[in-house]
């Protein structure tokens, strides 16, 4: 059989590409690069940096790959009436957004479209009716964050970032538009810090947690930390109004030194960090280490949203697929006759519990948690005695998202289901399946803008299954 690779020397090789190149852009792709097709460069597609849909621009080439390459753009010819100045100066360097160029109503029709795509493509199924697009604030929304650090000794002092959009390099930056402000215009002074301390060379990573009112930063060190070194720390943490973690290896060993514990007592719990949703009555504790969503506003809207598209009554006994902290179960419960929220993450699953505990869910004998790998089938072994009597689902999977449960509850005819999703593709897959393999309805779907100024498309879907 014949390759179907073309022989090394039709390949065209980066010399012959001397200069800037003329592109006209056609199309933005999910990743939010413009997509352009050059006539003299064979006419293959390529995709390019910080370039919007109908503009004219001089690009210069990146990499070259057999059925497409990429480039960036040097300069725009002509515009697109969307393109905006972008806010943060970091802006094409920084590997954290991508659409800072495109205006932010241009950037959630984009979003939906994206979401549309996938479905259609991926899943073979359209909504009936699309959602109106859950949307927030968009600059200094991020509460979660995990920022890199290297002390560089040739310029005599650390950076404190994100990588740069070809990710081997950290980014020279003194501020960051997204992050909440707490953090995102204290850059200088995180990076004077780490310049002064003795340790400044084994610190690779700070990780942001912000709640409701406080902001946590959690240092990440590879070597035992001088007294010094920890009375800096402590006196930034004053200074800033900081709660200070330190991490010296795994997740387990994260602790406190200064702010939420007496000072200088390490280890001591103290108090958590918590967010509430004030319509529901319910107040979530959590770690900082612990998973929460970036943007507190849209996750507000989501569970509200979702709570409302499950349409729950008195009655109804729910299931809480990948529930985490309980951010949706705990709602749920004040709702409804019962609800299981099943997580994989043992740690987690014991902070459900307080978090039930702390809300008095307890007392309504109608809130349960289950421990257990929703990856592997030995779960569907722990509930499938009980499962006819649940009537509605809740599935906010990872980003590989959930084909062996989605088959689970297809098969169980489960009526009802509300799939929050990270990631359209495999949303449009499991959708998919439900639809065309189980006889379920896609009723609605639209897009969450959890993150402004990013390619990354936040999503939730109904899907209704007919009594026949």
């Amino acid at each position: 059989m014949k390759s179907s690779k073309p022989p090394v020397s039709a390949k065209p090789s980066m010399e012959i590409i001397s200069g800037p190149i003329l592109a006209e852009v056609h199309a933005l792709s999910h990743e939010g690069r413009g997509i352009a097709s050059v006539p003299k460069i064979n006419g293959k597609t390529v995709f390019i940096d910080d370039a919007l849909p109908g503009e004219t621009v001089e690009i210069q080439y990146l990499s070259r790959r057999g059925k497409f390459d990429e480039a960036k753009t040097l300069n725009v010819l002509i515009p697109s009436e969307h393109r905006v100045k972008p806010e943060c100066p970091s802006f094409g360097i920084c590997g954290g957004c991508a659409l800072q160029h495109l205006e932010i109503s241009q950037q959630v029709l984009h979003k939906q479209s994206v979401l549309k795509n996938h479905l259609e493509h991926f899943g073979k199924i359209s909504p009936e009716i699309w959602l109106e697009p859950l949307i927030g604030p968009t600059w200094g929304y991020r509460k979660k964050a995990r920022l890199g650090v290297k002390y560089v000794f040739k310029k005599g002092g650390a950076l404190v970032g994100f990588r740069e959009r070809q990710g081997k390099y950290l980014m020279d930056m003194n501020e960051c538009a997204v992050l909440h402000p707490s953090v995102g215009q204290k850059i200088p002074e995180l990076r004077n810090l780490i310049s002064q301390l003795d340790a400044k060379d084994s610190i690779p990573q700070i990780e942001v947690s912000i709640d409701d009112h406080v902001t946590a930063l959690v240092f990440r060190h590879l070597n035992d930390l001088s007294v010094g070194d920890l009375e800096k720390l402590i006196n930034f943490g004053q200074a800033q109004n900081f709660w200070i973690y330190l991490q010296p290896k795994g997740p387990e060993t994260v602790h406190c030194i200064y702010g939420n514990s007496e000072e200088g007592e390490e280890g001591k719990e103290g108090k958590k960090l918590s967010y509430s949703h004030p319509d529901h009555g319910i107040e979530i504790k959590f770690s900082p280490q612990d998973f929460t969503q970036v943007n507190s506003e849209i996750n507000l809207k989501m569970v509200n949203q979702a709570l409302d598209l499950l349409d729950l009554k008195p009655e109804d006994k729910i299931l809480d697929f990948f529930c985490g902290l309980g951010n949706f179960t705990l709602p749920m419960a004040k709702k409804v006759q019962s609800v299981l929220g099943i997580e994989g993450d043992i740690p987690m699953v014991k902070k459900a519990l307080e978090n039930a505990k702390l809300n008095n869910l307890n007392d309504l004998n109608n809130i349960n948690f289950l421990a257990t790998n929703l990856f592997e089938k030995d779960w569907q072994e722990k509930i499938k005695n009980d499962l006819t009597k649940y009537n509605k689902v809740l599935l906010d999977p990872p980003r590989s998202g959930a084909e062996e449960v989605v088959n689970f509850i297809g098969q169980n005819k489960i009526p009802r289901i509300v799939y929050v999703s990270c990631n359209p593709a495999t949303l449009a897959r499991d959708a998919g399946i439900l639809v065309h393999q189980y006889g379920y309805r896609l009723v609605k779907a639209g897009i969450m803008d959890m993150f402004p100024h990013t390619a990354h498309v936040e999503s939730m879907a109904l899907l209704v299954r007919e009594k026949k």
